[in-house]
């Protein structure tokens, strides 16, 4: 019995024991495996995916080649952060470094009249003393500033022959800088004329090593042209220049591009110099380029400011006159402009000087010929953009001191007079004033007699040939309210006015619909007119009145956004009462959703005639009537005996 026992209780204690190993070696690998993942992800996240993860027992084996030192630590530090730091085993191995790459050798040396002074970074193979040694003898009695850096690595093929040819270059530029290195070198001087600098820079090319990159900068002192001239002349064999001056790169290229639109060819050469008299020279030049072109032969001359346009025999004087009026507007400020015409026995007899001034039926405004002076021509164009706008009127009278007296008052009343038409033209001539044209004012000769006559006399000589238009009468073109009607009809006859679904914002679509419709009422005058708006029969009475009642007034709105005047027009809402078609199809819904613009007509007075017949009836249907009519009358009659 106790044997039993015995046995019993050493196989209890020999199951625990295996219980207890499984629990253990299981304990053991759920570690393991957790350690590892945690660790993994921990990796993952810092992008150390390098790192390789083993565990063994409660041991964490970090193994792999970490590109740095640092990222070796930072793996080593994150593993600690997710199990305890003394269970992680480091095997890793970092990656060699790769050998120090050399410094970038250069030298930049500043020379100048105080002396020369250089500064940079040289291999330490390099001779400085030999480097100091020749820049002392160029400098002579000007000081050598050191301030060279050295550096013991070996130093590129190239370097001993790139800086034997900077400090050679060095000896013959007093004012200069040159930046040295293996592969190049930048030279920036200045030479003491543009000969001088070509040559200097033929020689530094030629002198250069073969395949060392040369980079020059030499600049050149601009000459000072007195006066700064110009010439361009335009003859049967050519088109060219005389002389040329300009104070820019981009001036010059902006006065030879006007040259060759004139019709030079070939190689153009203008002098970059000093003096030039405006700012603006270019532009002037340009212009004036253009105005010779346009007359077609001649010549035109730069002295300074001054400006000398000479035409060939035989140009068309309204086209001199013209183009010249043109060019003394557009000049910028500064300059003048002196042109000749040739007189010949073609054109001296073209006839007596004259200025015209033209309104087109858009507008516009152009006045030409012949001015007396600039106060008269500046006093046209304020008066004229006062009588037709500031944006209108254009320029091209030309100044003549030859015109006769009371040239000012002429050209003044005949832009007057012009303002009287639409559309015509006034022409001024020292013996009569002619002004043709078209008018919208049944009295407009009548007005323009009466001004002429007034402004220059009664004994004045004008012409007044004007036509009244009826179309361009502002109130008899006025279309009836009738007419107004038909033609709102016949554009919402191709498109109507549709509004988004459920709502009184009108569509996109449906603007120009109204954009026209504004046309026509600006055009119309003041009218009575309602704004009706309709809806289908779907949804509540109450709330389609009050749909139909928002969009005819969103209408309403639109019409005063685009400038009509609205203080006649009324909004109203039918909603669904006044159907078009029927509300059982969708075509009649659709026809039924609208809006409607109703010219409210006065209604008709009835006349009532006055005849002795009716007085007849009235009085035998009424004696009494008679006696209280005789009666008034003897009473307001007055008494000739008294």
């Amino acid at each position: 019995m106790r044997l039993s026992s015995i046995f019993i209780i050493a196989g209890t204690f020999l199951a625990a024991a295996i219980a207890s190993l499984f629990a253990a070696s299981f304990a053991v690998t759920m570690i393991e495996e957790n350690s590892e993942i945690d660790v993994r992800r921990s990796l993952d996240d810092q992008g150390l995916t390098w790192a390789e993860v083993h565990a063994d027992g409660l041991r964490v084996f970090l193994t792999g080649t970490a590109p740095s030192e640092a990222s070796r630590f930072l793996a080593v530090s994150s593993a600690g952060s997710v199990v305890d730091a003394a269970r992680v085993i480091d095997r890793m191995d970092v990656q060699a470094t790769k050998g120090i790459t050399p410094p970038r050798f250069s030298i930049e040396i500043l020379r100048n009249d105080a002396g020369i002074s250089l500064i940079g970074l040289i291999p330490a193979t390099t001779d400085r003393d030999d480097i100091l040694e020749k820049l002392e003898d160029i400098a002579g009695n000007g000081n050598v500033v050191d301030l060279l850096e050295t550096a013991d690595y070996p130093h590129p093929p190239e370097w001993d022959a790139a800086l034997q040819f900077g400090l050679e270059t060095l000896e013959d530029l007093p004012r200069s800088k040159v930046s040295i290195d293996a592969q190049r070198v930048e030279i920036t001087a200045m030479s003491d004329s543009p000969d001088a600098k070509r040559k200097l820079e033929a020689d530094l090319a030629r002198a250069a090593p073969r395949g060392l990159g040369l980079v020059l900068d030499i600049s050149a002192p601009r000459p000072v042209i007195t006066p700064f001239s110009l010439r361009f002349v335009v003859d049967e064999n050519s088109a060219r220049f005389d002389s040329c001056s300009a104070d820019t790169e981009a001036a010059r290229d902006q006065i030879i591009a006007a040259a060759r639109a004139a019709g030079m060819a070939g190689k153009a050469n203008c002098t970059i110099g000093l003096g030039v008299p405006s700012p603006n020279w270019a532009r002037a030049a340009a212009l004036s380029i253009a105005a010779l072109d346009r007359i077609g032969k001649g010549s035109v001359t730069f002295s300074d400011a001054d400006i000398s346009l000479v035409a060939a025999e035989g140009t068309d004087q309204s086209l001199f006159d013209q183009t010249v009026g043109e060019l003394e507007t557009t000049l910028p400020e500064v300059f003048t402009v002196h042109a000749v015409l040739p007189q010949t026995a073609e054109n001296g007899d073209s006839g007596p000087p004259e200025f015209v001034v033209t309104l087109s039926p858009e507008g516009l405004v152009h006045m030409r010929g012949r001015i007396s002076d600039e106060l008269l021509r500046q006093t046209a164009i304020s008066f004229a953009r006062a009588r037709f706008g500031s944006d209108v009127v254009h320029n091209s009278a030309r100044i003549d001191d030859s015109l006769p007296r009371g040239w000012a008052v002429r050209v003044l009343a005949g832009i007057e007079a012009l303002a009287q038409l639409s559309n015509g033209a006034v022409t001024v001539s020292p013996d009569r004033i002619v002004v043709r044209g078209n008018t919208g004012n049944s009295d407009a000769s009548a007005g323009i007699s009466r001004l002429l006559s007034d402004k220059l006399g009664e004994a004045s000589r004008f012409t007044i040939d004007v036509t009244y238009q009826e179309q361009l009468d502002p109130v008899a073109s006025v279309p009836t309210p009738e007419e107004c009607g038909a033609q709102i009809e016949a554009v919402q006859a191709e498109r109507k006015i549709s509004f988004e679904p459920g709502s009184d914002t009108i569509d996109a679509g449906a603007r120009k619909t109204l954009d026209d419709i504004a046309d026509i009422l600006k055009k119309c005058g003041p009218i009575r007119l309602e704004i009706a708006g309709h809806t289908d029969s779907q949804g509540r009475e109450v709330m389609n009145q009050q749909l139909s009642q928002a969009r005819a007034q969103s209408v309403l709105n639109g019409l005063r956004e685009r400038r009509v005047l609205t203080s006649t027009f009324t909004a109203v809402g039918y909603g669904e009462t006044q159907p078009i078609a029927d509300n059982g199809t969708e075509e009649g819904r659709e026809a039924n959703r609208r809006i409607e613009f109703r010219v409210v007509l006065p209604e008709p007075i009835e006349e009532t005639e006055t005849t002795l017949e009716s007085i007849e009836q009235d009085v035998a249907a009424d004696p009494e009537t008679e006696a209280d009519d005789t009666a008034s009358q003897d009473e307001d009659t007055p008494d000739d005996e008294n």
